[in-house]
């Protein structure tokens, strides 16, 4: 039941990373990189149906690559990390949770960490590789070269299924933060036109964002640090004969 209370948390997080003030901007760029399809073409007007088959298996593939490292990389080093610390699970869980609550007020703004202000992405491709393996391992350098720049929530999802007893909570969360990340981005990848309608709009709410999302970490946090997940789960376990 914990890990059923987390999956929405772990979804959410996946689309504050999305709309996060250090990937909406690029993703225009990235949907051109990855598909290997020239910006002005991308926003030609018509329905060229070729044209979105290469557009949807592209994006597909780098929605792939990317989960892949968070599912199976972070997902599993999760859960190996709560296994070794089982017997220390309580401090890991509060430690984690102060760290997370930190992470929040730092990207709220009201205590600036300088080490965190650092840009830390990694070019992995001058070149786009061709094909859809390229398009693949262009995901898996997304996922690698960005997550100093998404860390926060991922550090969050992380705490969450180390501090889980589900021995498969790290991949189940992950690919639920992957999913909340991965819709948003396929969207806007058949729907450029829209996105960039109404991204001058979203532009100007960016510090909302932000603002967002450093409340959603401090309550995760605070989830977290007074084990409150456990809590909650309880609850609703019990409110399910009532429901039925």
């Amino acid at each position: 039941m914990t890990t059923e209370v987390s999956i929405p948390l772990a979804f959410l997080g996946g689309i504050l990373s999305f709309i996060s003030p250090c990937v909406l901007p690029l993703v225009p760029s990235y949907i051109s990189f990855v598909t290997g399809i020239s910006f002005e073409e991308l926003t030609a007007d018509g329905d060229n149906k070729e044209l979105k088959k290469v557009i949807l298996i592209n994006s597909l593939m780098f929605i792939l690559g990317f989960s892949t490292v968070f599912v199976v990389i972070l997902g599993s080093s999760a859960q190996l990390l709560g296994s070794l610390f089982m017997e220390y699970q309580d401090i890991v869980r509060k430690i984690g949770g102060l760290v997370i609550i930190l992470l929040g007020i730092h990207i709220i703004g009201i205590i600036n960490f300088g080490i965190l202000q650092r840009d830390k992405r990694f070019h992995f491709f001058r070149e786009k590789p061709s094909g859809m393996l390229g398009s693949f391992l262009v995901g898996i350098g997304f996922a690698a070269g960005w997550t100093p720049c998404i860390g926060p929530i991922l550090s969050a999802i992380f705490a969450v299924a180390a501090t889980s007893e589900s021995p498969w909570s790290g991949m189940v969360l992950f690919i639920a933060y992957s999913l909340g990340l991965a819709i948003p981005f396929l969207l806007t990848s058949l729907g450029i036109n829209t996105f960039l309608k109404h991204f001058n709009k979203l532009k100007k709410h960016m510090r909302t964002v932000s603002i967002v999302t450093g409340i959603f970490l401090i309550a995760t946090g605070l989830l977290i640090f007074t084990n409150s997940l456990g809590i909650i789960a309880v609850y609703l376990n019990s409110l399910m004969p009532s429901l039925s």
